[in-house]
């Protein structure tokens, strides 16, 4: 059962269901350097996805379609933005109203348009962003096997990972951002127009949910299917939350919980006597069991250095 073959594919599999984690998780990061915890990226993945789908249905290109699916992540951004900067709504129930309206509102625009309310396989021509494969490290037995011939997206994930990193620590804009963040007063003080740093935020992360969209519907499958994030952006949510918003640790945890969601795909997939429902449940069980763990962690952390505070100051 356990082949080289087997956990080669296992490993190819993992990379394969991060990608969507990566980037959605990276979005989280970058609105929360800016002071916001953006809890609509279920939504706006789910919108890019299924605008992805039209565009490339309707103009018989997949590029388009790629195009149109991060324009609508940018425009949801952009609506959050609009929400919460400028009419000064609670960004928490705006999140919530905004995931509940496109887990609804997808469905009511796949229905007008193809008749269907599960999937739009059968009225929309599919497209798929093509696959790579890199040269050498093909032909190199197993590593070749796991990290070539993977969707353009997945590579373009994990480079993601260093230009929020670089984008963040090394530019202006970045260190501008990352001030907000930390002291929006004191950052005003000095400047910096912080609703204009809030808006870049959303508009770059919605960029990133557009990616994490498209790879859903034209990578990972070629159809739009209802609801088909299924609870990734919450997902990535979380990923950025154990690493405490660091580009790298968050990325690491996406890639944990691709781990996870991996395996309850294999299990499925190989008939093992586990629940169908004790599968599914895996990457979510996962999810919970991290969250407590980092969070004892640091409860332990804080208690050790208020001890040590203590033991200086008697």
């Amino acid at each position: 059962m356990f082949t080289i073959e087997w956990f080669a594919n296992f490993g190819f599999s993992v990379l394969r269901l991060s990608t969507p984690l990566i980037f959605v998780a990276l979005a989280a990061v970058i609105n929360r350097k800016a002071g916001m915890l953006n809890m609509a990226l279920e939504g706006m993945m789910l919108s890019a996805a299924l605008a992805g789908v039209i565009f490339a249905g309707l103009s018989g290109n997949v590029w388009i379609g790629l195009l149109g699916a991060v324009i609508f992540g940018v425009l949801s951004g952009g609506v959050l933005a609009v929400s919460n900067l400028s009419g000064k709504t609670d960004l928490y129930l705006t999140c919530i109203a905004f995931n509940l309206v496109a887990s609804g509102g997808t469905v009511f625009v796949m229905y007008l348009l193809t008749g269907e309310k599960a999937a739009t396989s059968a009225a929309i021509k599919a497209y798929t962003i093509p696959s790579v494969v890199i040269p050498l490290i093909d032909k190199i037995p197993f590593l070749g096997q796991v990290l070539s011939g993977h969707n353009l997206l997945t590579y373009l994930a994990f480079l993601g990972i260093y230009l929020v990193w670089f984008f963040l620590y090394r530019t202006r804009l970045g260190l501008r951002m990352r001030a907000v963040g930390e002291n929006p007063q004191a950052a005003a003080s000095v400047g910096i127009n912080v609703k204009k740093i809030g808006y870049i935020s959303f508009l770059v992360s919605g960029v990133l949910c557009g990616f994490a969209g498209a790879f859903m519907s034209m990578g990972w499958v070629s159809f739009f299917m209802k609801n088909m994030t299924n609870g990734r952006g919450y997902i990535g949510l979380s990923a950025m939350n154990i690493a405490g918003s660091n580009p790298i640790g968050t990325a690491v945890a996406a890639v944990f919980f691709g781990f996870s969601d991996a395996l309850a795909t294999t299990l499925k997939s190989q008939g093992t006597n586990f629940p169908t429902e004790f599968i599914e449940m895996i990457p979510y069980a996962a999810t919970i069991f991290a969250l407590v763990l980092i969070n004892m962690i640091r409860i332990n952390q804080r208690k050790r250095i208020e001890k040590g505070l203590k033991r200086e100051g008697a």
